[in-house]
């Protein structure tokens, strides 16, 4: 017989442990409550009469302590209990206390990496930090049904942002800008009045931008088409003092050429305000707030010209990028950019064609933006064209009291990732075993989501009033409950998932791109989308499948599973597993047959999905560029692109970063070794990062060179 240990080890069973422990009770009572050495013997005999191969040691502990009742020794089943209580006690006592001391010596390397957009020898940042080791600890101890904890330190699943679990606050989401910018909103007790002017209308943006970004702990986006109202309001304001103060003095032509000039600075200033004001603006969590910018343009707008000219000078500016403190432009992390493809701009003689091309050249050398295909996207939302969160999260579907469509307002209320490599490693290629396992730890997953939800259940607006109270989610009173909004499916709460590729591999011995293991990849993905439809009709919930672009995740399943299972050829082997549906980049296949392949998946990964691919030299390489848009636009419904070349944000250099003796990267410039600051992209995904492995040097540089 085996036991199973709280931790989920399964180690040989020791009868002698029992005795020891009722031995240690027995020091406790007087002689007429002390256990002889034959209720000891019933005791263990009691245990040993259990069925099965593998006991849990708590059923082992209920036995004992039955025994000892039934043997009238209720004293001593008392000091047992206690004993039993405070081992568990013990057990779950408080382990933060290291955790926080590396983290103001700076010596978390783990930490340090885990987010490139927050240094940790900050205070601001150690402080979110310091916060967020706390509610890791007591969301795993306290809040957090011990199953779904272990599963977690396992690896089964991943519970994302335990460090913000504590609080009542949700992931990312999509802010209703429009109402907020028309009908004006409330910051820190103070009235701000619907701007006058596009000037004043991104200055209350970047505002807004902040003070959600502080409340949640997910990212946000913007709709930019919201501002075209103001931009034409600024123009008609300049019009009418450039008539009233040279109507008498100059022609018509004239004072058109000036309110030109005047719209065009104001337009510029106004872009200028949103970059600098999102990259200077610090959060309480320590950093930037994580902002998408989404830019569609829409020829039914009745602001559609005026939307054209911001989304131009959005372009524009990020193309020339932002100085850093050495005055050299650079690429700044926010905000991203997320650029739609219609029929006017597709690269097939639309209209707008030439902004399509200024977002190429943009793509070239800032790696920004990424595209959506409003085609692909009608296809799978009800003839619906939206932004993502700034998760890259996407919505259901759903409709208001007057049957009209709503996806601004809306928000995701979190996301518990599955662990498919490892099921496929239990299962060792038996296809029974596998459905069980993995219907098992899916229902485990339901249970993680569900503590997710009912964290946020109850929450009253007064939590976060810039989302509840005033318009970026909702205009609730004071005092009221945000419940309606966790349910109906006006939210949604994803499951992600990691590794079907490796998965695919384990079960079939197959990539996913063809045969067999393209068979078996629909069938796992089917099921995953089977599962979160049966959870959502169940609960009214909006459950949705998460293609998540968590790229840490993929480190710290393979890391895991290599620690456990050893290395598996094709698997653990390469320090990482591929993120969600992804094809391995490892694949010898082009850019075009790579989004033909995810694009199917993409359209069962509704929730979100991403695809990459990578070209090297992009900036040189522009009409390669301009063909995948092209393809985007016919193909599939989110891509984006990368590049292998390297870059150095410190000094601009813009070649190769090299591996010094100290296996760290170094720019060959400016000899900068800050890897937050140095671009070496997807380079740890192809020989390089074997080549690492085997060096044999420590794990810890290992693995922090495979996460670079």
């Amino acid at each position: 017989m085996k036991v199973q240990k709280r931790d989920g080890r399964i180690v040989s069973y020791e009868a002698d442990k029992i005795t020891a422990a009722i031995q240690k009770a027995n020091i406790e009572v007087t002689a007429s409550q002390k256990a002889n050495d034959e209720i000891i013997v019933e005791a263990i005999e009691n245990v040993e009469k259990t069925t099965g191969d593998v006991i849990p040691v708590e059923m082992i502990q209920d036995i004992i302590e039955k025994t000892l009742v039934s043997n009238n020794k209720y004293v001593l089943a008392k000091k047992y209990m206690i004993y039993r209580y405070q081992r568990s006690l013990l057990r779950k006592s408080n382990t933060t206390d290291e955790s926080i001391l590396k983290l103001i010596r700076n010596e978390n390397k783990e930490l340090a990496e885990e987010n490139s957009n927050k240094n940790t020898a900050h205070a601001s940042t150690q402080r979110d930090y310091i916060a967020g080791e706390v509610s890791r600890d007591v969301t795993k101890r306290l809040l957090l049904p011990e199953h779904i904890a272990m599963a977690h330190e396992n690896g089964i699943l991943h519970f994302h942002d335990a460090d913000y679990f504590i609080q009542p606050i949700f992931n990312c989401c999509l802010i209703n800008i429009k109402d907020m910018l028309d009908n004006g909103t409330v910051m820190n007790g103070k009235l701000i009045e619907s701007p006058k002017s596009f000037q004043v209308a991104c200055t209350v943006t970047t505002q807004i931008i902040a003070a959600v970004a502080s409340n949640q702990y997910g990212g946000q986006s913007v709709n930019v088409a919201h501002l075209g109202k103001y931009l034409r309001k600024s123009r008609d304001k300049f019009m009418k003092e450039a008539t009233a103060r040279f109507g008498d003095t100059l022609s018509e032509e004239a004072i058109q050429k000036i309110v030109d000039m005047r719209v065009e600075d104001e337009l510029k200033s106004g872009v200028q305000t949103i970059q600098y004001q999102i990259n200077t603006l610090m959060t309480t969590n320590g950093q930037s707030p994580f902002v998408t910018l989404f830019l569609y343009i829409e020829e039914d707008d009745e602001y559609v010209e005026e939307n054209v000219k911001i989304i131009e000078e959005i372009l524009r500016q990020r193309l020339e990028g932002i100085k850093n403190e050495q005055g050299v432009y650079v690429t700044p992390a926010f905000p991203k950019l997320v650029y739609v493809l219609d029929e006017n701009n597709c690269l097939k003689g639309g209209k707008y064609d030439y902004v399509t091309k200024l977002a190429v050249k943009c793509s070239a050398k800032r790696m920004y933006p990424d595209y959506i295909s409003a085609k692909k996207m009608r296809e799978n939302y009800e003839g619906n064209v939206f932004g993502p969160m700034g998760c890259r999260s996407f919505l259901s579907p759903w409709k208001d009291e007057n049957g009209e469509y709503k996806w601004e307002g809306r928000f995701n209320q979190g996301v518990v990732s599955i662990n498919l490599p490892q099921i496929g490693i239990v299962a060792a290629g038996d296809e029974e075993k596998f459905w069980k396992v993995f219907d098992e730890r899916l229902d485990i997953c339901y249970e993680a989501l569900m503590c997710r939800h009912k964290a946020l259940e109850g929450t009253l607006s007064d939590v976060s009033p810039i989302h509840w109270q005033y318009g970026a989610i909702a205009r609730l009173k004071k005092g009221e409950t945000i419940d309606k909004y966790l349910h109906g499916g006006y939210s949604s709460i994803s499951l992600g998932y990691i590794g079907l590729y490796e998965l695919t591999y384990l079960m079939t011995g197959e990539s996913q791109t063809n045969g067999k293991g393209k068979e078996f990849a629909f069938k796992v993905m089917n099921h995953l989308r089977d599962k979160v439809n049966e959870w959502k009709a169940k609960t009214g919930i909006g459950f949705a499948l998460y293609g998540t672009p968590a790229e840490t995740l993929c480190y710290r399943f393979a890391r895991i599973d290599r620690e456990k299972y050893g290395e598996i050829k094709n698997v653990t082997d390469k320090g990482y597993y591929t993120n969600s549906y992804h094809v391995d980049v490892r694949e010898k296949i082009d850019a075009f047959k790579k989004f033909d392949i995810e694009s199917e998946f993409q359209n069962i990964s509704l929730g979100g999905a991403i695809s990459y691919v990578e070209i090297p030299n992009m900036q040189n390489n522009l009409p390669a560029l301009e063909m995948l848009v092209k393809y985007i636009y016919d193909n599939i419904q989110y891509g984006e692109f990368n590049t292998k070349s390297d870059y150095c944000q410190e000094c601009g250099f813009d070649g190769e970063i090299i591996l010094n003796e100290d296996m760290e990267w170094e720019c060959p410039q400016c000899h900068n070794k800050d890897h937050n600051k140095l671009n070496v992209t997807r380079r740890t995904c192809g020989y390089l990062g074997e080549n690492f492995w085997n060096t044999g040097k420590t794990k810890e540089i290992k693995s922090r060179v495979l996460h670079l």
